[in-house]
């Protein structure tokens, strides 16, 4: 297979994974198993956990080399273009740099805004300000600042679901509106996992969950990386010193 035509496939794998995902919760919602022989510090254990993910996350915000190393767009050594044409096309190697971990080439401009002269990965500040917002609610939550009722869950993790399905398509849109979707998809998967944790009581289930969000987590960066691949193979400027 293409590489290119892999690469569609994988993407597509991986969000029919994790949509099936989505479903397993709806029917876990819709039928929650009854679990007896409650353990006494599964709260505590998977608040530290998820509380975990969330700092490592905050952390990889703040890291734009490893980010940039992620979306694949290394800098690298100028070479003299070998086809005949290449008069035909504008080589930016010399102007284009990384602001906001994204070129400065003008095909990235739905990906960051600005503020003032600065510019900002929309999407990053989404998952920093998710990241930070869930780490507050996981820590209320699970060490039992803040309680929710039986009577809520459901609601809650129909909330967290829609959190992730359109923060799992935030490529789709730009600048505020995609720091928005990454901001709901990180609260959304602590809304699931709250929900989830008052309707079964389960440790076993908790785990799934955090599983299935490390997972979610995995399929946006891989969508972002294919998002970034997909812009750099259409654009017809050559000796990009940004691209791989």
């Amino acid at each position: 297979m293409p590489p290119k035509k892999q690469c569609n496939f994988d993407i597509t794998f991986l969000i029919f994974l994790s949509f099936l995902g989505l479903l397993i919760i709806v029917l876990l919602i819709a039928f929650p198993p009854n679990i007896s022989g409650n353990v006494p510090w599964r709260k505590s254990l998977i608040g530290s956990i998820f509380s975990a993910i969330c700092v490592l996350g905050v952390l990889a915000v703040f890291s734009p080399t490893q980010c940039s190393s992620i979306l694949k767009l290394k800098p690298k050594k100028n070479k003299a273009s070998k086809n005949s044409n290449a008069g035909m096309f504008a080589s930016h190697i010399s102007s284009t740099s990384l602001q906001g971990h994204h070129p400065t080439c003008g095909k990235f401009s739905a990906h960051i805004f600005r503020v003032g002269n600065r510019r900002f990965c929309a999407a990053c500040t989404g998952l920093l300000f998710g990241g930070l917002i869930a780490l507050v609610g996981a820590l209320v939550y699970f060490f039992d600042i803040w309680q929710v009722t039986e009577q809520n869950s459901s609601v809650v993790v129909v909330f967290g679901i829609l959190g992730v399905g359109l923060g799992l398509f935030q490529f789709k849109f730009s600048n505020i509106v995609r720091l928005l979707l990454n901001t709901s998809f990180v609260m959304g998967t602590l809304l699931i996992l709250i929900g989830i944790d008052v309707l079964v009581h389960s440790l076993m289930f908790d785990l799934f969950v955090v599983s299935l969000i490390l997972f979610w987590l995995f399929t946006r960066i891989s969508l972002s990386q294919w998002d970034h691949q997909r812009i750099c193979s259409q654009c017809n400027i050559v000796d990009c010193g940004l691209a791989d």
